[in-house]
């Protein structure tokens, strides 16, 4: 699946799921590059030209995130911001990180491309 494919898709609840199997988060990470997997976490670290790029990067996150009530957590840093996503409910990794990875891919080609 595509990263527009992936991102096109809602973050649905998962309560009584069960995390995704390994060789499943591998298989999901090849479509979003630059993303690795850390302790049942996945996460990337983006980069900016400016502080306030990635200020206004981290907002659009937050705002993605509350419409698909799935967050992340968001480290900002002079020209960096990393996203750690797991899904907490279910001790895992869930389909809904990676829906969230692949919306971050998206947004942050907006600003990637200015």
């Amino acid at each position: 699946m595509t990263i527009t494919e992936l991102a096109s898709k809602k973050c649905v609840p998962c309560r009584g799921t069960k995390p995704l199997s390994k060789e499943t988060v591998e298989s999901s990470l090849r479509e979003l590059p630059g993303w690795g997997l850390s302790n049942n976490v996945i996460e990337k670290e983006f980069r900016f030209k400016s502080y306030r790029d990635g200020l206004n990067f981290s907002y659009s996150i937050g705002k993605i995130a509350e419409e698909q009530d799935h967050h992340p957590d968001i480290l900002v840093k002079w020209r960096r911001v990393k996203l750690t996503l797991s899904t907490h409910v279910i001790k895992g990794l869930s389909q809904n990180d990676f829906i969230m990875a692949a919306k971050s891919e998206l947004e942050y080609q907006k600003y990637s491309s200015s």
